[in-house]
């Protein structure tokens, strides 16, 4: 049941195409955020030491139980292959969101557009995690095409690649690390706590990250990109953010665009010849959607090779 199988890889891909996530009620990452809540609650609050260790075992607790549950799963299922090729794909497509993505990014776009600020400073809270409140039309802007160049890699290659490599248990662990990161693994009050976390998402992170960043770059050529540009952005800037990851599609994705995405007090990505503005959300996500189809095709091809030699 939990090897990877190309044709159960493009039922997931079908399935988010054309509906999207679930509910939380029934959204097996939404059970995992809240186990690691739980858990977090429970941690010390205080010392470097203790929170390190507590934020190690929180990261082994949360792993440990989905792999647990997807065994426990694959017992049950074992003499039902339909059913269980249906659940496994509905967890799969869990693991990934690319038409979430674009459904959040739109709703920026449209308010930015309508001059509605403060309706895109709300909506790009579901992009980041940045503070949106101070921030300016230009720099909502420049956050979304940010974010929609950082999630393609985060909230869809990865995922894939790990299934496409490791099977559902891989995608399941990764979305379950990268969805601790994205809860504790950042500076401030979980500095410690979410140090290993954030460590984790970093290490699963190195390959995707610039596989999206090739992947951009190819459907820039495409899809309306300077894909020279992006090419020289991208080997000047990768390095520029604090994440040894993010730079690689952001930047990519600055010079293919040709404005400048910056964080202030953190990073300046692009020659800034000029500011972002809604349309660049638009082309941003044309690219951004012509490389996700890419990265479909290059996990069905692992996948399918998997199967010719690894998979028997």
């Amino acid at each position: 049941m939990l090897a990877p199988d190309p044709k159960l890889l493009a039922v997931a891909m079908a399935v988010d195409a054309l509906f999207g996530d679930p509910p939380n009620a029934v959204h097996p990452v939404a059970w995992i955020g809240r186990l690691a809540q739980a858990l977090v609650r429970r941690a010390p609050q205080r010392g470097r030491a203790p929170q390190l260790i507590a934020g190690t075992l929180v990261v082994v607790v949360v792993c440990a139980a989905s792999l647990g549950t997807l065994s426990l799963l694959d017992r049950a299922l074992g003499g039902r292959p339909a059913l269980a090729f249906l659940v496994e794909a509905f967890l799969l497509k869990c693991t990934f969101a690319f038409k979430g993505l674009g459904r959040a990014g739109k709703v920026v776009r449209t308010a930015l557009a309508n001059g509605r600020i403060d309706e895109a400073r709300l909506a790009l809270r579901a992009l980041c995690s940045r503070d949106p409140f101070s921030l300016s039309g230009a720099e909502l802007a420049a956050g979304t095409v940010e974010s929609l160049a950082e999630n393609l890699s985060d909230s869809f290659v990865a995922p894939l690649l790990a299934y496409a490599i490791f099977g559902l248990p891989g995608a399941v662990v990764y979305r379950a690390a990268n969805t601790l990161d994205a809860m504790i693994g950042y500076r401030g009050r979980y500095e410690f706590l979410g140090k290993y976390a954030a460590r984790l998402d970093d290490l699963l992170n190195v390959l995707p990250a610039r596989l999206t960043a090739a992947l951009l770059l190819a459907a820039g050529a495409l899809a309306g990109g300077n894909a020279r540009e992006g090419l020289r952005i991208l080997r000047r800037d990768r390095a520029l953010t604090a994440s040894p990851n993010a730079g690689w599609p952001m930047a990519a994705m600055a010079g293919l665009l040709g404005v400048c995405l910056a964080k202030p007090g953190h990073y300046r990505l692009g020659d800034g010849g000029r500011d972002a503005g809604w349309p660049d959300i638009d082309r941003a996500w044309r690219i951004v959607s012509v490389a996700a189809v890419m990265a479909g095709v290059v996990a069905l091809m692992i996948a399918l090779g998997w199967g010719v030699h690894g998979g028997g």
